[in-house]
């Protein structure tokens, strides 16, 4: 049996293993590549494997890291089955489609713009440069419908006519729609087929709703291997969810190969018990400003867990009760994903809201925001107010704009919540944010570039790590150390470079044997002792 590493090697995104055994090959995740816009379009594209050899597809959780790039996968030769607990399923449902609108509104948006240029080019001539943007006005009568729909077929006929080279979406609706058709839920702790001689169990990863630790077993030739993926380790006594499992069955305990997420290797989180009072910080003092606090949030997990602790705040009366937007359509879909799956909250949920009637997800000042005029409207508020918006690493969606209204005002408060990964706006935010405050908030602000123009971030910056859903560095130890598996070798992976090699530093001190693969590394567990670096 061998394991290939193709995705989320040395870095956070692009989960993607594949395990293989004589004819059959199951894989790990199929996860969106994110970063810098070409290089993750150029990447996302690719596919390192053949669909058609695939048996199967084991799915973590339904974040777009990890599953985003399905549809390209079932749109091509693939006949098995993507395995997943149901919530999984049920959140990729709404995750996948909007995954492919992104896709197609981004495609549709680059082809307007290389017509436009060219239209405005052969309509303005010769004529002085002053009059240009008149020229740019009369040709966006003519590829706009309206101030904010984009006229497709004229724009379509337009590249035909002179031969432009169209911008093709990743992938679209329609394939997204077919993928979900390939799913198949099981619950936590049912052992499944997934090939020959080959079977995998679901165990809760505590990370997001339905997100699983998947353990394979394997027969060949009168030899057991047992390969064990964490998918992503959610936090310990965390609000809403379960813990990470540690009590696995005595059957699925000997694994020869952890493959083990390493985003926070060499960090250790602000405990889990100081993240509502440092909230609760934030939120008081912007609204003493008379500011307005935006929270970029991924829709899927993070979303739910604030409208939780605000509603905690807002029942116990510990902050003012100003209005709470939530500004993203498919946040508002997931959370009620939430609502269908309530076997899977801990007991402090059920005894604090459910066993009462309540849902932890609804109080009177929640907003959920729907059509574009609703949120366009919502960006002009100058009320105090919260505005939670997806995506999470400000790289999309109605976060863009909010940011462009909101980021040059200091009276604002950004709040990061969540794990923001390399090159992307949202780690520049932060960085950026961090340094202006360190030099005492002196001089000019500075510029950030989104939309194609660039803003002063005049606005605070803060972080509060405790929400994040990934365990920190204590606790991927605590699950290596204290679950009843008995663990051969690990590979490290879903980590930066940096993260991962100091991780592997702290567990070789440990007394554990371990790698950090490269992209396209291989493992073969009939020889793992000589196995050094995948």
């Amino acid at each position: 049996m061998r394991v290939t590493f193709y995705g989320a090697v040395r870095e956070v995104t692009g989960s993607m293993h594949l395990l293989t055994m004589n004819q059959d090959n199951v894989l790990l995740d199929f996860g969106m590549v994110q970063g810098r816009r070409k290089d993750a379009d150029r990447r996302n594209r690719i596919l390192p494997v053949d669909p058609g050899i695939l048996t199967n597809m084991v799915l973590s959780h339904a974040h777009i890291d990890h599953s985003g790039r399905i549809p390209l996968l079932t749109k091509e030769r693939f006949n098995g089955r993507i395995i997943s607990t149901r919530a999984t399923a049920d959140a990729c449902g709404y995750l996948l489609p909007d995954s492919a609108h992104i896709q197609e509104s981004d495609a549709n948006y680059l082809n307007y713009r290389v017509v436009r240029e060219l239209l405005t080019d052969i309509t303005h001539g010769a004529q002085p440069e002053k009059n240009r943007q008149a020229s740019i006005e009369a040709v966006q009568k003519v590829l706009k419908k309206d101030k904010s729909n984009l006229n497709i077929e004229a724009i379509g006929e337009l590249i035909q006519k002179y031969h432009l080279e169209a911008v093709e979406p990743i992938y679209t609706a329609a394939d997204a729609a077919r993928a979900l058709s390939f799913f198949d839920g099981i619950p936590y702790r049912e052992a499944v087929p997934i090939g020959k001689n080959m079977e995998c169990t679901l165990y809760d990863a505590g990370h997001i709703l339905g997100s699983a630790i998947t353990i394979v077993k394997a027969r060949n030739n009168g030899k057991r291997f047992t390969v064990c993926f964490s998918g992503d380790i959610g936090r310990f006594n965390k609000p809403i969810l379960q813990d990470p499992t540690l009590d696995f069955a005595e059957e699925d305990r000997e694994v020869d190969l952890l493959v083990m997420e390493s985003t926070y290797g060499d960090r250790v989180h602000e405990p889990v018990a100081d993240m509502a009072p440092q909230f609760k910080k934030v939120f008081t003092e912007t609204m003493e400003r008379g500011g307005i606090l935006l929270i970029p949030s991924f829709a899927f997990g993070r979303t739910q867990e604030l409208l939780y602790v605000i509603h905690q705040m807002y029942h116990q009366g510990d902050v003012p009760k100003v209005p709470v937007y939530v500004d993203s359509p498919l946040a508002s879909n997931i959370t009620q994903v939430f609502a269908e799956h309530p076997e899977m909250y801990d007991a402090q949920t059920h005894a604090d809201f459910l066993d009462k009637g309540d849902n932890p997800f609804t109080f009177k000042q929640l907003h959920f925001t729907q059509s574009v005029e609703e949120s366009m409207s919502l960006m002009r508020e100058k009320q105090p107010h919260v505005v939670i918006s997806a995506s999470g690493m400000c790289e999309a969606g109605r976060i863009l704009h909010h940011l462009r209204y909101k980021m040059h005002n200091p009276k604002n408060t950004i709040l990061i919540v969540g794990f923001m990964a390399q090159n992307t706006l949202g780690r520049r935010i932060l960085e950026e944010g961090e340094k202006y405050a360190a030099g005492g908030r002196k001089g000019p602000a500075p510029l950030l570039r989104l939309m194609n123009k660039e803003y002063p971030l005049k606005a605070q910056v803060e972080k509060i790590g405790g929400f994040s859903a990934h365990g920190d560095q204590n606790e991927m130890l605590r699950f290596i150390e204290h679950s009843n598996l008995n663990i051969k070798k690990i590979a490290l992976v879903h980590g930066e470079e940096a993260q991962c090699l100091a991780f592997a530093d702290i567990l070789r001190k440990r007394g554990r044997d371990v790698i950090v693969p490269k992209t396209g590394g291989c493992i073969d567990l009939n020889n793992l002792s000589s196995c050094k670096e995948a």
